[in-house]
Parts: C-alpha cells; sequence; structure tokens
C-alpha cells in the first residue's frame, strides 16, 4: 500500500449492491467481519431532506489483528474498526476505498503496532485489489 495515502482505492465494474456484496466476501475470506454499515444515502435523506448517492461506510474488524494492537495500545480503539468506503461516484461509477492503518496508526508512535498494522493494511489491500 502506498505509504503517501490514508486510503488504497479502486473502480470496479460492478453495480453498487453487487460491489457491497463482494467487498464483504472479499474481507471475509481475510478474516475480517463487517461489524458496522453506515448508509449516507439514507441518513442524509432522513436527518437533511437530501437525495444523495449511494455512499456505504463499512467497519471492517479482525478480531485477532484488533485485540493484539489493543494488547499494545489501550486506546488504540478510537481508530477501530478499520473503515471501507463503497461509493457510487457522481459520473455513475461505482469506487471501493479501504484505510490505510499504516498511515492513520503512525500518529500513534508505538512502535509494536508497525508489524500489525502492517499487516492489516496488506489484507486490506488485498481484499480492493481482488474486487
Amino acid at each position: 500500500m502506498d505509504q503517501m495515502n490514508y486510503y488504497h482505492t479502486r473502480e470496479v465494474s460492478n453495480t453498487f449492491e453487487t460491489a457491497l456484496t463482494k467487498v464483504k466476501q472479499a474481507l471475509a475470506d481475510r478474516g475480517f467481519g463487517v461489524i458496522t454499515e453506515i448508509d449516507l444515502k439514507e441518513k442524509f435523506r432522513e436527518k437533511l431532506n437530501v437525495d444523495f448517492r449511494e455512499y456505504r461506510i463499512l467497519g471492517a474488524c479482525n478480531p485477532k489483528m484488533a485485540y493484539h494492537a489493543i494488547e499494545q495500545e489501550y486506546r488504540i480503539g478510537v481508530l477501530l474498526p478499520c473503515n471501507i468506503l463503497v461509493q457510487e461516484r457522481t459520473d455513475g461509477k461505482v469506487e471501493v476505498s479501504a484505510v490505510n492503518p499504516m498511515e492513520t496508526m503512525s500518529a500513534v508512535q508505538n512502535q509494536n503496532l508497525e508489524a500489525i498494522a502492517g499487516e492489516v493494511s496488506l489484507k486490506l489491500k488485498e481484499a480492493i485489489d481482488s474486487l
């Protein structure tokens, strides 16, 4: 994963719903479960009466890796779970983006987290690249 970006992204040639399903499966194949799902299209309609494009934020967690991270840094939960964004862009194409934990965890300045963040980054990149 590019160390300069806080995310890894890929345009996919699927419908939004198909991309969402494939992302969840790709994450599951790598030991991640989706523990939160935020539908901003729905929230914006409900709270702001705004018609917005498909925009879903998935909170993905690999329990084993999360446990090891918390063992190393007890406040690391403020950076968990790992966010994955599935969105329909304004041009109608579907894009999937995943957070780069190597970038977000670099602010923590705990070298014990580096290996864990690297492993999570690699697995998220693999999931996005497999789509």
